[in-house]
Formats: structure tokens, sequence, C-alpha cells
């Protein structure tokens, strides 16, 4: 894939032609949301600290070293739980609409997420206040902090995709996999707002690309979603890799309006 940065989008180009605009976050988004995370992690640590007040009782020692340990925990596990869970999102990047993405536009790795919210540490130097992170963000083209330069992720803005047209883009198509409700709910479930926005995006410009580059992308986003959930065999016979992409983006995004 090849990635380009203009003004404040991440231009994505897959090898076949294709590109996919995203906006990156800024810092004043990006604060807000930390903030909020913050607060969830505090709210979760005044909890402990109240439920684990009995031990103080006994001993004073043991009780500061169980809530500090618990607090630490709280801190690094809450935001990599999160980020890993909810498909790069906390609470606070979900209330502001924002999202970890990999650079590159491939599935978020655990290991990422675990590496940017480890390097946080470095970022919010010196005493939390995110000079360090805050330098690196507005030096990185991409807005990046040393924990996304790390593990190669970035923090862009979700937003919403218009409801398209179907009638339009599908018109008065069979879709064998309306057969099969319960699996089609577990697809929508399955596939991230990410892979819905390129599925979506690779339809609308199918006819921009030449045949071999349109065998190879529908090829392998139809693997891809294949892997998500298995139809039975008569709901995907016959289906060439692009109508069983156009089936799953009709699930997607006709159930969704």
């Amino acid at each position: 894939m090849t990635l380009m940065t203009k003004g404040k989008q991440l231009l994505i180009r897959t090898p076949e032609g294709v590109e996919f605009p995203m906006q990156i976050a800024g810092p004043v988004t990006r604060f807000f949301a930390l903030a909020i995370d913050r607060c969830v992690v505090m709210l979760a640590s005044s909890v402990v600290t109240v439920t684990l007040s009995l031990v103080g009782l006994f001993s004073m020692d043991l009780f500061l070293a169980v809530t500090s340990v618990l607090g630490l925990t709280l801190a690094l596990g809450y935001p990599i739980v999160a980020e890993w869970r909810w498909r790069g999102q906390t609470l606070g990047k979900h209330v502001l609409n924002l999202r970890v993405i990999d650079v590159q536009g491939l599935r978020l790795q655990f290991s990422q997420v675990v590496v940017r919210n480890l390097l946080r540490f470095f970022d919010e130097f010196p005493l939390g206040f995110s000079f360090v992170g805050g330098a690196s963000h507005l030096i990185s083209m991409r807005g990046q902090r040393l924990g996304d330069l790390a593990a190669n992720t970035v923090v862009i803005r979700h937003v919403q995709a218009k409801e398209p047209d179907l009638d339009k883009l599908l018109p008065d198509k069979y879709n064998s996999f309306r057969e099969y409700p319960h699996l089609a709910a577990r697809l929508r479930q399955s596939v991230s707002p990410h892979e819905a926005g390129v599925s979506l995006n690779a339809v609308t410009r199918r006819d921009a690309l030449d045949d071999v580059e349109r065998m190879r992308l529908f090829k392998m986003m139809a693997g891809n979603f294949r892997g998500l959930v298995k139809f039975p065999q008569e709901a995907t016979e016959g289906l060439s890799d692009e109508q069983y992409v156009r089936n799953v983006v009709d699930i997607l995004f006709r159930d969704a309006g």
C-alpha cells in the first residue's frame, strides 16, 4: 500500500489503485479524549479504594501497596483492553469519534495496542503534562506521538459514512445471504467500521479498476469476509469474489439504514 499525507488527511492507496482518505485527529480532540479516559480511570480507582478500605483497618501498608498496584494496573490495562476490544477506541475516543488504526490501514494488532500505551509514560513526560507527546504530535506529519511512531499507528477522526443509495449501487440484486438472518447479523457484528467503509469504497469504484486489479482486490476482500463468518455452501455456490463482497456490502449498509 502507498501512504500519502495531504493536509490533515492520510491517503491510503492500495496496489489496485483505490484510495481511502482518512482525517487525522487534531491535538485538541485527542487531549479531551485523554481527559475523559483519565476520569474513567480515576473513578474506577476510587471504587477500588473504597472497596478495599477495610484492608486499611488491619494494615495500612498492605492497603497502600494493594491500591497502588491496582491503580497502576487500571491505568495501563484500561486503554489496552478498551482499544483492543473496541477496535481502536476507548470511551474517550468513542465520545469524540476518534479511532486508532494501523498506519497502513491494516487490522490493528494487539502488540501495537500494547506498545503505544506502554510508551504513553514517555509521551506524558514531564509529570503528566504530555510535553514530549505534544511536541511529537506537532512535528509528525501524521500527528503521531512517540507511542504511535513505535507502534506504527495513527489516530483518525472516525466519521460515520453517509448512507449510500444502494438501490443505484446494487439494483434488484438477489442476496442469498439474507436467507440466513442469524449469520447476516453475526457478519454485521464481526466487520469493523473501517472494513465496511473499505468494502463500500471498493464496490463504488470498481469500474475505475482494470480487470486484473479488480479481480485481485475483490479476491482479497472476499477471503477476509469468508474468514469472519462462514455461510452455507448453498448460499455461496456460484458467487464470484466480487459478488460475494457486493452481498456483504448490501448486508452491512442496507440493513444499517
